[in-house]
């Protein structure tokens, strides 16, 4: 058993207290002011911040290795490198491309979450980008795997990796895709996703099983006063959205508008990581196609942007030097994504009963401790 004293947390109803959190094995078992448990190791964090462990639900790679690898070896690469950087868990992400190299995807990623035993933040399941998306949006996806949607071909690649498919996009405007939508979103979050889709298809696709809308304003048509587009649809409605908040995706003053405009429940901060992230400037690969990262910007060859170098734990500080507060931000990297993926029942906040997935800030907030599932992660 563990028992953090003294600290300041962010509680379930995402408002600061002062708490102590006892921890028993993987999960919070008490949390109060002045807790004592004589068999705990007691650990002080006075002056120091405890907030949930971050839930990255859209990442693609980080340290020199690509979920589409689809190598168990490279997730633990993932999973070390995302601990050390205050996400307790995550969801794998694939991209357009072959579906042979999809089905060995899917397969790493189930062997990897059925060993049980992640050195670093833990799998929830798969994010499934592409290959439903439009040639007119298709970003740093690869057109020459580009797929209309089909039920039966995701459920095949589906049963390839157990079923764990959490999040899956398309562009509404493909032939098939509200059939798709409402045979799907029975078991697994419907994304909107590069697309040109106008306001009334994308508002059809809500209304067929939609509830997201990924990385929102990119690899989308702009909002106008008469054409909404998406991002029309998005404001209409309750679906979540997904932000990559590293200041070079979404301008600050979107980042704050967009908070005013849906509301802090609904937004949900995302890396969209790719290789690069927590590695120096140079020329990596996504989705078989080279990337140059500069300046922080990660970017094809033709300029466009292809995932981001950021981290999850920058994002939720960047927004914070935004304007956003504190809390706004750290709901929309931990309860907010666990919604969406489903498991906000076991983690993405500070409850007893849910796993002990902790960050510890120091005031500055710069990492000081990091807990997955009730155990101190070592670098």
């Amino acid at each position: 058993m563990k028992l953090l004293k003294n600290a300041t947390i962010l509680n379930d109803d995402f408002q600061l207290q002062k708490a102590d959190i006892l921890i028993d094995g993987e999960t919070i078992c008490k949390i109060g002011t002045g807790l004592s448990c004589p068999d705990a190791e007691l650990l002080d964090y006075s002056g120091k911040t405890i907030i949930p462990g971050l839930i990255d639900s859209h990442t693609h790679g980080c340290a020199g290795v690509d979920t589409c690898n689809g190598s168990v070896e490279d997730l633990k690469t993932m999973s070390r490198f995302y601990a050390s950087i205050g996400v307790t868990s995550f969801v794998p992400t694939s991209m357009t491309l072959s579906t042979d190299t999809l089905e060995k995807t899917f397969r790493a990623v189930a062997d990897f979450i059925k060993e049980g035993d992640a050195p670093g933040a833990y799998a929830h399941g798969i994010h499934m980008e592409g290959p439903y998306c439009s040639a007119k949006k298709v970003g740093a996806q690869n057109p020459a795997f580009l797929q209309t949607p089909s039920v039966d071909k995701f459920r095949s690649l589906n049963k390839c990796g157990d079923n764990l498919v959490k999040i899956v996009v398309l562009a509404p405007e493909l032939e098939g895709s509200m059939e798709f939508i409402r045979e799907v979103s029975k078991d697994v979050t419907v994304s909107i996703a590069h697309s040109a889709a106008d306001y009334e298809t994308a508002m059809e696709a809500i209304a067929n099983g939609v509830t997201h809308i990924t990385h929102l304003y990119n690899a989308m048509t702009p909002y106008t006063h008469r054409e909404p587009g998406i991002i029309g649809a998005a404001y209409d409605s309750d679906v979540a959205c997904e932000l990559i908040c590293d200041g070079i995706h979404v301008h600050p003053a979107v980042i704050r508008s967009t908070f005013r405009q849906i509301g802090e429940d609904r937004v949900v901060f995302i890396s969209d990581s790719m290789e690069a992230a927590g590695l120096d400037e140079g020329e990596y690969e996504l989705g078989g196609q080279k990337v140059f990262v500069k300046e922080g910007a990660a970017r094809l060859a033709n300029g466009a942007l292809a995932g981001s170098a950021t981290t999850l734990m920058n994002c939720v500080r960047k927004a914070v030097e935004f304007g956003v507060s504190f809390e706004s931000a750290v709901k929309a990297a931990t309860i907010n994504p666990a919604k969406e993926i489903k498991a906000d029942g076991v983690t993405g906040s500070i409850r007893a009963g849910k796993f002990a997935d902790l960050v510890v800030l120091n005031p500055d907030l710069s990492l000081d401790t990091v807990f997955v599932k009730g155990r101190k992660f070592e670098k």
